[in-house]
């Protein structure tokens, strides 16, 4: 906040600009640029500041397929954030082949189904690192590998992963990486995309030429400030709060574990260490689902969500728990709590409580009627 507030008072140059006021401003944007680079090890010149995750994922995709005048064939996995989904979709309607990687039931990608669906016109495969819905960590390694020993592009949205786990650019076989600031306490509306040197793309926004005329339009320089202060932040505390977030998320997972009408989703240990998911397995999803539970904790001062934070305002089956293999019943009855730097054993306990209460005064009515 403070980096913000700095630069919206005393850089408030266009960082294109040649005059001394745009020079000191360019000074800023590129210090921001190493900050994150050094968050995923990467050199500065690797980092495309988009307007968020969202639009760093599009651009990975499109920008790739905008390459080719000839539509090609591409691989996503089945688990893939929509951000990436939806573009693939589209896609996919103007001709481009689409493989869908199936998921087992903990969310993850095979690396030998991934090799059996490359293709020789195969230029591009995208497989989410740490899944947002049910938490489930993807071998980005093993996968990564079978896509450059292959001669594929190979993209990761690692937007849940970032802070919270070391990324090395230099060791991973990625070619292309996205970002987002708020993820990591950073401002909303920035984000990035890593691109490995050589590699190329098309840009979605034209213009100005701004980014290296990857990502054309002036710079929102005090958000991009506080983008690289967050990078820095996140490393500096990564090794502590990792080992802490684990530890209270597992807290959380001991608490509920007897819990009937309630499973944990996602892989239990691949998993991310600020997350917990569950699916509320009772007979009844139609009235007790998991909008009721974001509804009932919201009123005990908790937030959680029901499916991704994005369209957790929409009652409809989660198309991550479908493709792990539960039915539109349960695909309904999936929550989803996330920890944070501020939360404590206490707020742990509390939410164990609450969310036991509240399972407790819903159900009951259930076993009576069975009764």
């Amino acid at each position: 906040m403070d980096a913000v507030q700095r630069v919206m008072q005393e850089y408030w140059g266009n960082p294109s600009s040649l005059h001394q006021w745009g020079n000191r401003s360019a000074m800023v944007l590129e210090q921001s640029r190493l900050q994150v680079a050094e968050l995923i090890k990467a050199p500065a010149d690797a980092i495309i500041f988009t307007a968020g995750g969202t639009e760093a994922d599009n651009l990975a995709i499109q920008g790739v397929a905008h390459h080719y005048h000839r539509p090609q064939h591409l691989i996503i996995s089945a688990v893939e954030h929509a951000a990436i989904a939806r573009p693939v979709s589209q896609l996919e309607q103007v001709g481009w082949q689409v493989t869908r990687l199936p998921v087992d039931g903990y969310g993850r990608v095979s690396p030998q189904d991934l090799g059996q669906a490359l293709r020789d016109n195969t230029v591009l495969v995208s497989i989410i690192y740490g899944q947002s819905e049910v938490g489930t960590l993807q071998d980005i390694q093993s996968l990564g590998q079978v896509v450059r020993d292959h001669g594929a592009l190979f993209h990761t949205d690692a937007v849940q992963v970032a802070g919270r786990l070391p990324l090395d650019m230099q060791a991973l076989p990625v070619d292309l990486l996205s970002l987002s600031s708020h993820k990591i306490y950073g401002p909303q509306g920035v984000g990035a995309l890593y691109l490995r040197p050589g590699v190329d793309l098309a840009p979605l926004i034209t213009g100005g030429g701004q980014e290296a005329g990857r990502r054309s339009g002036t710079e929102a320089l005090p958000n991009m400030a506080g983008f690289g202060v967050a990078a820095v932040l996140a490393s500096q505390d990564m090794p502590g709060e990792t080992c802490r977030l684990i530890s209270l998320r597992d807290r959380l997972v001991t608490q509920l574990a007897d819990l009937p009408y309630l499973e944990l989703t996602g892989h239990p240990q691949q998993r991310l260490p600020h997350h917990v998911s569950f699916c509320l397995t009772t007979a009844d999803g139609d009235r007790v689902n998991g909008k009721t539970l974001v509804r009932q904790m919201n009123l005990a001062g908790i937030g959680i969500s029901a499916g991704a934070a994005c369209r957790s305002g929409v009652l409809s089956p989660s198309p991550i728990l479908q493709a792990m293999g539960y039915d539109d019943r349960l695909a309904k009855c999936g929550i989803r709590l996330t920890l944070g730097r501020h939360t404590t054993s206490q707020d742990i306990d509390w939410t164990a409580l609450v969310l036991r209460q509240v399972l407790q005064r819903c159900l009951e009515p259930l076993a009576l009627c069975q009764t």
